[in-house]
């Protein structure tokens, strides 16, 4: 049956009728097309979505809600509608039994019983499944919204047609009615953040109005910020990566599980070659993690590219409507308003997938960066060793933003080619064949595009590595700043820094020329396309005329081409980069964990021997060793006998080739060198376990801390700075053990602890915590200590030599033996002996020696030497406990509650501040003279040719369409051809000038910006280094020197392309058709209003998320120093748990500014569409007046004028990212030290001469805040005098030395050198010319010869010498590269103790007149310390020499001893002296047990 037939009986209602739609002034729809598509659309829409709908609301149940009045409502309109049409059908059915067989035609047709019956069913479903949206938490759907809103279109087209004829029919109202009703109740809910939002208020993004009205009425803060939504968070999007990437691997490792040994040498290789492209693959891992969100953007963007072709087919009505006088004039309105819904609905599509890919990217960043985290907790040390800090943090920041960038355009793959395809295929129909010769220019470029991706990979990769080198450089330059600065190497590690950014800087250069040919391509393309179609269209053909229809139709599909054409190569570009960045991480996370089986943490099994080999010469091997429970094991041997390694093989840590290590129990770990966290004194030693009061207490006080926590400013609740900038090395050890007491656990492996404390302090730890009677007296403790005298106490012990434990036994059976360790006690114990005339030395031994009972420890061991230990604590203890210590000590609970009353006092560094308000012009102007005045003008003439040129161009080719045709053909054709191709050209040429002028000038700009962030922070006093946390400034020298390099110039490129773009098309638009001057002026007020409404909120929200990215970076430095510390307690959760809170953290402030991108973008496409429509509106209002050229152009251009959004977009992103060069130039505000050198120098030639020191009433303070660190310091040195600076913890020791190399500037009184006040001279004048030996010894990554006279102020003979006489000429000899040997970051592949006489290696080389040992033989054995101390008798004989001493041994034939005491001289005389006066100094040399 026909559908003219169903409607009526007799066929006299037709389906559709052209005279009565289309071809009349008053246009209405049959009464058929009414009751059968306008009423089946939205029943079909609901059928056709229940089913899927209601899959998804079953597999997503977001809780119930409790019925509600609305719900009600609700549930009683949908049963009243069904009602209505039931009775619908009833009345039907009634009405044909009244009139019986003469009823009229409409009455009997089926379409009458069929409609209502449908519409009725559809309503129940409606009505049930709100009902069902209630029980799954639905607040807002839109699935019936949209239901409503067809619903509602339709019936008010019904409607409209029933006014119009005039009969009022009750059924049609009370549809219509009843439409409306449900779409108020949909309609009308409150905005709210994303959630709970409404259908409509995530389409349009309404519901972030709220943070854009406060944003705007003052600066947002953290506060103001929402919380994530839960699929965004780290906690639910990492371990969804992590696991397909174990998956990815897993598969790997099964394809590789070959036994290669019983294969021949040669078929080894075969089979090695082949595998070598096995590698798990992070793209699939990436895809199956975030691809199916993802996909939802694709079907966006098929939706958005269908959408982009209805506005040139709209003009093309337009201007066909324009050419005929006789079409009705309601037509060119209906095309007007077409064109304005289509644009609207472009638009609210077009940003849902912008929405879609912002937030994927996002997830993907957090994915990234939560992953790198987790990695580098397990990665083994060899593989650690591969990657440094600087390459792991650009992982984190650079290769992240790289996939961020990419998501959003990745679609463009391939939407690009369907754009261009489509764009083709209207083209054809438009031009015909002659379109051929634009696709043959289209193709040309693609090799073009593709040199230039290649090309720009290789600079990516080049560039990549020259910013990996730069940061890990300053990373390391950052850690070591305090050494830099007392050596004054601050102008050498500049230079280096300079080098390194100046490579990258060029490839920056070489990439911008290289950005200015694709700039110049990607802008003539679509030019060269329209120009040659055009002139192959005229040209082959006299009767092919290029009219208005034509030549601005096609102009609209070239400016549709032009953006495929145009982001194609960005988008390849963008995967290049990616895909670098792709194959880094993947190169990352494939690197080797540590072994997980490699020791047993659950059981302890019967005695096995234990083998463990490295690289050849292996680390430790043939170890077999039995600890029991509740045993002080000691472990000694000299440096770099693999001491450290055997704990760290007790951890885990290294690589196990055979045997096993079990542990019973939980394990403690100090680390040889102190890890501390930047947090609280009190969060550092509780490091995550529950405050036990009591326990705490004894802690404290067993690690001999009270007395600190009075000096330092709130007690416990001091914040401690990064790797405990504001602690003494003692303080950071006692902070270090006190952390592993406090944990309780079962086995504690303890790396020298006692290394870094005074005498008596060491005494009083080994009595109170680690010793017989210590807290963990019933604890299994394995001690590596150089300190002999706490060996007679130990239970076992093993001695190491070269990785093997030649002897083990108790002191007792070790000393019977009369075997090496007996003969190596005897000689230190007797030449320690001689030297301090004590008497003979005496060894009390008060308890019965146990039987070791069989227990297992087996354990392994992999790669480098590993560190040795510290400290030779030579001293004569008795069992008898000494209390004096703890007698000084009050255990009020008033010491740690200090914390209570002075929290302020206790900060110590300051978090990323974000400034607040608009960017002030001063930033612009500062970023313009980085450019160049002169630069920057000529830039601005460039941009202007070009749009000139382009604006001139399309009005030639309207002037070209409205030329008359004579004789069937345009008569000056060639001429008018021959111009526009000229302009084109000059386009070209315009363009490329200033993308070079740009670039080169971001160039410019970022090489003076870096070097005066540089200078400025190299200038910076400690103080600053010590309250700025490293991740700050890595975030300035990684992130925001990224954006100023990269960045900025292509926005600037941008915003000034839109920004003329705008201009030029508002200009055309009112030349056409003046009576848009009425709208534009209101409309560019709302334009203006709603940027600066969005800029306030967005410009604060990039601040925000630029603060909150530091402390990612931060929390991931320290992590890295201390991931051995973290896996001993079993801490990585925790660490795991804060740092995704970090990264959720920073991701709070970046999600809410892309949904204000979002939020900009619909509102004023919105506008933008307006004005398209009104250019139509009052075009079509003018058409008698107006040529169709004309007309033409101004709609092509109004088309354009959508670039508005991006005009406000690059204006408000030029705005938030300048903010870039804002942060960086805020260092140019910070304080600075005094002036390095003063021209000319005062200085006399080889000063100082004497070295005589003369300290006058000398005081100084740490902060302004604070009380005297030293006071009244009265001190005169003579030349050549030997000088010990002893004190406890506190007393202002080291203080006293960073006066001297004014580190700290004095507060009152001075110091006079050979009778020159040092206040009087630059810093490097004065640090150049006295040397340190610190206690902390730091190597950077360079030659070894770089680090021991960077500036290569002598010859190899001098440095040999200086390696000599620091013993340690005969290990640089056995290195393959000698003295080009490469020390990896941080000098880990030195031993500490190696380390260490490096640094003695620099003081030699220098012999400067005053030399300054702080603890400098603290982390070697006590041969090497002889040795060294030896060195220094005889070397530095005619020079002052001032040493800090924990050890009194070490000075007491010194000539005179300094005794500081709570910052002031308490004595100061020859050691004999002081001893017999019976003051402070007999006291600690009681202690040391000396006298």
């Amino acid at each position: 049956m026909d559908l003219g037939r169903f409607c009526s009986v007799d066929g006299s209602d037709p389906f559709w009728d052209w005279n009565r739609t289309w071809h009349s002034e008053n246009p209405d729809l049959t009464q058929c097309f009414q009751n059968t598509v306008l009423v089946w659309l939205p029943c079909l829409y609901l059928w056709l979505c229940a089913p899927i709908y209601v899959l998804y609301l079953k597999s997503h149940n977001r809780g119930y809600i409790c019925m509600t009045h609305l719900n009600k409502a609700k549930t009683a309109v949908g049963f009243l509608l069904w009602i209505v049409c039931w009775a619908d059908v009833f009345y039907s059915f009634w009405e044909k039994s009244q009139d019986g067989g003469g009823c009229s035609p409409y009455t009997q047709a089926p379409v009458f019983l069929v409609s209502p019956t449908m519409l009725g069913i559809t309503m129940l479903l409606a009505t049930l499944l709100t009902q069902y949206e209630r029980l799954k938490g639905v607040q807002s759907s839109g699935v019936m919204l949209n239901f409503w809103l067809v619903a509602i279109l339709c019936a008010t087209v019904t409607f409209r047609s029933k006014i119009i004829q005039a009969i009022r029919e009750v059924r049609v109202c009370c549809v219509f009615v009843r439409h409306a009703h449900i779409a108020v109740l949909i309609l009308f809910q409150n905005p709210c953040p994303e959630i709970g939002a409404s259908f409509l208020s995530r389409i349009s993004f309404w519901w972030i109005t709220g943070l854009m009205i406060t944003g705007y009425k003052r600066p947002l803060e953290q506060k103001d910020l929402w919380c994530l939504n839960s699929e965004d968070r780290s906690q639910r999007v990492v371990p969804q990566l992590v696991r397909r990437w174990n998956n990815e691997c897993l598969k790997v490792k099964s394809k590789k599980k070959n036994p290669l040994s019983s294969f021949p040498e040669s078929e080894i290789l075969i089979t090695n070659i082949s595998q070598k492209s096995a590698e798990p693959s992070l793209f699939w891992a990436l895809c199956l993690t975030f691809g199916p969100y993802f996909l939802i953007s694709s079907l966006y963007k098929i939706i958005q590219d269908i959408l982009m072709f209805v506005g040139p087919e709209i003009l093309r009505l337009l201007i066909q409507f324009v050419n005929d006088s006789n079409a009705p004039s309601w037509q060119g309105y209906f095309y007007t308003a077409l064109l304005f819904v289509c644009t609207c609905f472009q638009t609210l599509i077009l940003q849902k997938y912008f929405h879609v890919c912002f937030t994927t990217g996002m997830r993907l960043r957090t994915a990234i960066v939560g992953a790198v985290y987790r990695k580098a907790l397990v990665i083994s040390n060899a593989a650690r060793r591969t990657s440094t800090v600087g390459e792991i943090v650009n992982l984190m920041s650079v290769d992240a933003q790289r996939f961020m960038d990419l998501i959003t355009y990745i679609n463009m793959i391939w939407s690009a080619p369907l754009q261009v395809v489509l764009a083709l295929y209207f083209l054809w129909q438009n031009l015909g064949p002659s379109v051929l010769a634009g696709v043959a220019v289209m193709v040309l470029m693609v090799p073009i595009n593709a040199v230039i991706a290649m090309k720009t990979k290789t600079y990516q990769v080049a560039q990549m590595k020259s910013k990996d080198n730069r940061i890990k450089l300053m990373n390391e330059l950052l850690n070591g700043i305090k050494v830099l600065k007392l050596y004054a190497w601050e102008v050498a590690f500049k230079d280096k820094v300079s080098a390194i950014r100046e490579s990258e800087l060029q490839v920056l250069k070489k990439a911008a020329y290289l950005g200015a040919v694709s700039t110049f391509t990607w802008v003539c393309a679509p030019f060269l396309v329209a120009l040659s179609t055009f002139a192959v269209y005229v040209m082959i053909d006299e009767r092919n005329v290029l009219d208005a229809q034509k030549a601005f139709v096609s102009l609209a599909l070239f400016n549709i081409l032009r953006f495929p054409l145009n982001m194609l190569p960005m988008v390849i570009s963008s995967m290049v980069q990616a895909s670098v960045s792709m194959k880094r991480l993947r190169v990352f996370l494939s690197h080797e964990e540590l072994q997980e089986d490699s020791v047993d943490f659950l059981s302890l099994s019967a005695s096995v021997s234990l083998c463990f080999y490295s690289f050849v010469p292996p680390s430790l091997c043939r170890l077999s060793v039995r600890i029991p429970d509740g045993s002080l094991v000691a472990v000694v041997g000299h440096v770099g006998s693999g001491k450290s390694s055997l704990l760290s093989a007790l951890l885990g840590e290294m690589e196990k080739l055979e045997g096993s290590v079990s542990v019973r129990g939980s394990v403690a770990y100090v680390p040889q060198q102190a890890w501390i966290q930047n947090a609280t004194l009190k969060d550092n030693i509780m490091f995550g376990q529950e405050r036990k009061e009591s326990w705490y207490h004894r802690v404290v006080e067993a690690c001999a801390l009270l007395p600190d926590l009075e000096i330092l400013p709130a007690g416990d609740g001091t914040e401690i700075g990064e790797k405990g900038v504001n602690l003494s090395g003692g303080q950071k050890q006692r902070v270090s053990l006190a952390r592993a007491v406090y944990c309780d656990c079962a086995v504690y492996l303890l790396d020298d602890p006692l290394s870094a404390v005074d005498a008596h302090v060491g005494k009083h730890i080994f009595e109170n915590v680690i010793g017989p009677q210590g807290v963990l007296k019933d604890r299994t403790r394995v001690l590596v200590t150089h300190g002999l005298s706490y060996l007679p106490q130990a239970d076992l012990i093993l001695v190491m030599v070269e990785g093997e434990i030649t002897e083990m036994g108790s002191y007792l059976e070790l000393m019977g033996r009369d075997g090496a360790f007996a003969e190596f006690l005897r000689t230190y114990a007797n030449k320690e002996q001689e030297d301090d005339d004590s008497g003979e030395m005496c060894y009390l031994h008060d308890r019965d020696e146990g039987h070791l009972t069989p227990a297992c420890l087996s354990l392994h061991l992999s790669v480098f030497l590993c560190l040795s230990v510290c400290l030779s604590l030579y001293m004569s203890i008795s069992l008898s406990s000494n209390s004096t210590l703890a007698a000084a000590v009050r255990v009020d609970g008033d010491v740690i509650g200090k914390k209570a009353k002075n929290a302020e006092v206790g900060k110590l560094t300051e978090a990323d501040k974000a400034n607040t308000g608009r960017v002030k012009l001063s930033v612009f102007w500062e970023y313009m003279k980085a450019i160049g005045v002169a630069l920057s003008v000529i830039s601005l003439i460039l941009f202007f040719s070009h749009h000139f040129a382009s604006l001139f161009s399309n009005y030639w080719l309207s002037l070209w369409t409205d030329d008359p045709v004579v004789n069937g053909t345009q008569p000056s054709r060639e001429m008018r051809l021959g111009v526009y191709g000229a302009l084109g050209l000059s386009q070209g040429i315009a363009v490329f000038c200033y993308s070079i002028a740009v670039s080169i000038g971001g160039i410019l700009a970022s090489r003076y910006l870096h070097q005066s962030m540089l200078h400025n922070v190299l200038r910076a006093p400690m103080s600053f280094f010590e309250r700025t946390p490293s991740g700050n400034l890595v975030n300035r020298f990684a992130k925001e020197t990224d954006t100023i390099d990269s960045v900025i110039p292509s926005i600037i490129k941008m915003f000034m392309g839109s920004m003329f773009n705008v201009v030029g098309s508002c200009v055309v638009i009112l030349i056409a058709t003046p009576l848009v001057a009425i709208i534009i002026p209101p409309l560019g007020l709302l334009y203006f209003f709603v940027q600066r409404f969005y800029v306030s909120s967005s410009r604060q929200l990039k601040r925000l998320e630029s603060v909150s990215r530091s402390p990612v970076y931060t929390h991931f430095n320290e992590t890295l120093l201390g991931t051995s510390v973290i896996r001993a307690f079993g801490e990585q959760e925790r660490f795991i748990r804060e740092s995704d809170g970090r990264v959720d953290h920073n991701q709070k402030a970046y999600y809410p500014s892309i949904v204000a991108n979002r939020w900009l973008a619909v509102r004023l496409e919105f506008v933008g569409n307006c004005i398209v429509m009104f250019a139509a509106l009052f075009a079509v209002m003018a058409r008698e007046s107006l040529s169709p050229g004309i007309m033409g152009l101004s709609i092509s251009y109004a088309l354009q004028v959508t670039s508005l959004t991006w005009l406000v977009r690059m204006s408000s992103d030029l705005e938030t990212n300048i903010v870039a060069v804002e942060r960086v130039k805020e260092y140019d505000d910070t304080e600075k030290e005094a002036e390095w050198r003063h021209d000319p120098s005062s200085l006399p030639h080889g000063w100082p001469t004497a070295g005589n020191i003369d300290i006058r009433g000398f005081g100084l303070r740490y902060r302004e805040d604070q009380e005297l660190a030293i006071r009244d310091i009265t001190v005169a040195i003579q030349g050549g005098e030997k000088v010990g600076i002893v004190g406890r913890t506190g007393a202002g020791k080291s203080s006293l030395t960073l006066g001297l190399f004014r580190i700290i500037e004095a507060c009152e009184g001075e110091i006079q050198i050979d009778g020159v006040n040092i206040a009087t001279l630059g810093l490097h004048e004065l640090r150049s010319r006295i040397t340190i030996i610190p206690q902390d010894p730091v190597l950077f990554s360079g030659s070894l010869r770089m680090n021991l006279d960077p500036f290569d102020g002598y010859s190899d003979e001098e440095v040999w010498r200086a390696l000599e006489l620091a013993h340690l000429k005969s290990f640089v000899s056995g290195l393959p590269d000698k003295l080009k040997h490469e020390c990896s970051e941080g000098g880990e592949n030195l031993s500490l103790g190696q380390r260490q006489l490096v640094c003695l290696a620099r003081a030699l080389l220098r012999k400067t007149k005053i030399l300054v040992l702080d603890e400098a033989t603290a982390a070697v054995d006590l041969e090497t310390d002889n040795l060294i101390q030896s060195t220094i008798r005889t070397q530095f004989d005619d020079c002052t020499v001032l040493t800090i001493a924990h050890r009194l041994n070490t000075i007491m034939d010194y000539t005179r001893v300094l005794v500081l005491d709570k910052g002031e001289m308490a004595e100061f005389d020859s050691p004999s002296a002081l001893i017999s006066k019976r003051g402070i100094f007999y006291k600690m040399a009681k202690d040391s047990g000396l006298v």
